[in-house]
């Protein structure tokens, strides 16, 4: 990734939890960490072993707690301006703030798991919260253009922090947005889970692209770019270097995926322009998102990236998908008996369809540079 003007300051809570803050120009040293009144009780979360299905259960009870959608001057992720309600956010010039989720469901003071019928084991993890900014009334999509890019530079360094660590084997970005999704916290956030193995899907999904990369030399994912590009109907944005598309394989409606052309494993990989053009891909999918239903649109966005296994991963596409609920303008789609069940998806809907939906949006270009409003 090529330099640009990221400062970072690491400060110390008074739990103790490290608070990482992000930002474009110096971070004063004033800034005092904050942290909500709380239960100081130690998180013990554990995995048990699913033996039909051969994966790790993660228990985490203690999250019954969490803070459930509080009025927004009395969210956890709103700057702390009282010192009655001290909240994570302490006052002061910076943009992005991350921090170790309150309620983990992985984290390294867990040392025990109960002696069970299947294997179990402490859940040892990290699980971190990503706040976009500082401003409770907007969205990722709103965000000036510099502030996305920022944000994945976040991710970037703190994926990489975290894998250097020697205890995780991947690291997932995610974001979920709205009570469809179920958020808890309105404010705009994003979250770092950092797994000690690495999970079903994104296993399944590399076995499959290292299959494919052995056979032929290339990536799937890529061949998968390529076959999108020269169809067409389906690609929503595309820039020089990166673009967004429904894939033809789509199995929920509006289902986008967002990535870079070239193959790359992690964020860092990409040099200056191609992170431009991803922020900028990024930020016009999510704003036809918002046009198309003119309301806040509800989705869960996952960041891929490569495993931390000791292993290069040359098969591997940096890539986000974005899985919303909605099946039509008036109703939601949830996943039901085949979904659940079964494992097999039935779309009500033609990933064609839904991609020229997006295409007819047009976003200003003064949109995309600063805020959307």
């Amino acid at each position: 990734m090529a330099k640009t003007n990221l400062f970072q300051t690491t400060l110390t809570k008074p739990d103790g939890r490290d608070l990482h803050l992000y930002s474009r120009k110096p971070i004063p040293t004033n800034i005092v960490a904050t942290n909500p009144i709380h239960d100081d009780t130690v998180p013990k979360p554990h995995l048990r072993y699913h033996p039909l299905r051969h994966e790790w259960v993660v228990y985490a009870s203690h999250r019954q707690n969490r803070t459930f959608l509080p009025p927004k001057d009395y969210s956890p992720l709103a700057l702390s301006t009282s010192k009655e309600f001290p909240t994570e956010m302490p006052v002061g010039d910076y943009e992005v703030a991350v921090f170790d989720n309150l309620f983990p469901s992985f984290n390294q003071a867990t040392d025990s798991a109960p002696d069970l019928d299947v294997p179990t084991e402490p859940a040892k993890g990290f699980c971190e919260v990503v706040v976009f900014t500082q401003d409770a009334d907007t969205c990722l999509g709103d965000l000036p253009l510099d502030r996305i890019k920022l944000i994945l530079e976040v991710y970037a360094e703190r994926t990489k922090a975290l894998s250097k660590t020697g205890k995780v084997q991947f690291v997932l970005a995610f974001e979920n947005r709205g009570v469809e999704m179920g958020v808890t916290l309105h404010h705009p956030h994003g979250q770092l889970y950092a797994y000690p193995f690495i999970p079903p899907i994104p296993a399944r999904t590399l076995h499959s692209m290292k299959d494919y990369f052995e056979k032929t030399g290339h990536g799937l994912f890529e061949k998968m770019i390529q076959d999108e590009k020269k169809d067409g109907r389906r690609i929503v944005v595309e820039h020089a270097s990166a673009i967004s598309f429904i894939p033809v394989c789509a199995r929920y409606p509006y289902e986008t995926w967002i990535a870079p052309k070239r193959p790359v494993q992690y964020l860092y990989d990409l040099n200056d322009d191609e992170l431009n053009d991803l922020a900028l891909t990024l930020k016009t999918t999510l704003m036809k998102f918002d046009r198309l239903w003119n309301k806040p649109f509800p989705y869960l966005m996952t960041l891929f990236q490569a495993p931390w296994d000791g292993k290069d991963h040359p098969e591997a596409h940096l890539h986000f998908q974005i899985y919303p609920p909605l099946r039509t303008k008036d109703r939601l789609k949830y996943l039901a008996g085949t979904e659940l069940g079964a494992g097999v998806f039935i779309n009500d809907s033609l990933p064609e369809e839904k991609a020229a939906d997006l295409r007819a949006i047009t976003i200003e270009d003064r949109a995309l540079i600063g805020d959307s409003k």
